[in-house]
């Protein structure tokens, strides 16, 4: 099995920055700045848990390896775009946020092909 072990170190990264922002969310934020807090950290964290998966993926091929940096990074860019909203009143990271949204939901549509491929292959 081979590993991506950057994707690993960046998808566990991720994580930690997914559970440092849900505990100041949970512990330190306001309820408008906790809401938007959770909800990116909750998205960088199932993120970070997807990238794992594909950076660990039997059947390794070019479109999990893009699945997985995508939903990395898309986690990572929504979290921040919201956490810019929410920590330095910045709104216009509002139109950065669909930016990351796009990202995750590609590299979701990037595994289930590889899984179809990955079935027909093997059929």
């Amino acid at each position: 099995m081979t590993v991506d072990r950057s994707l690993v170190v960046f998808a566990a990264l991720n994580g930690a920055m997914a559970v440092t922002l849900g505990a100041f969310a949970a512990h330190g934020a306001g309820p408008q700045i906790k809401q938007l807090l959770t909800t990116g950290a909750h998205y960088q964290l199932a993120h970070a848990i997807v990238a794992l998966i594909c950076a660990v993926w039997p059947a390794r091929n070019r479109l999990i390896v893009i699945a997985g940096w995508l939903a990395a990074a898309g986690g990572l860019i929504f979290a921040l775009a919201l956490s810019a909203i929410a920590l330095l009143s910045l709104p216009a990271m509002g139109a950065v946020a669909p930016v990351g949204g796009l990202m995750m939901i590609v590299a979701w549509l990037l595994i289930a092909i590889a899984a179809l491929r990955t079935q027909a292959a093997n059929a």
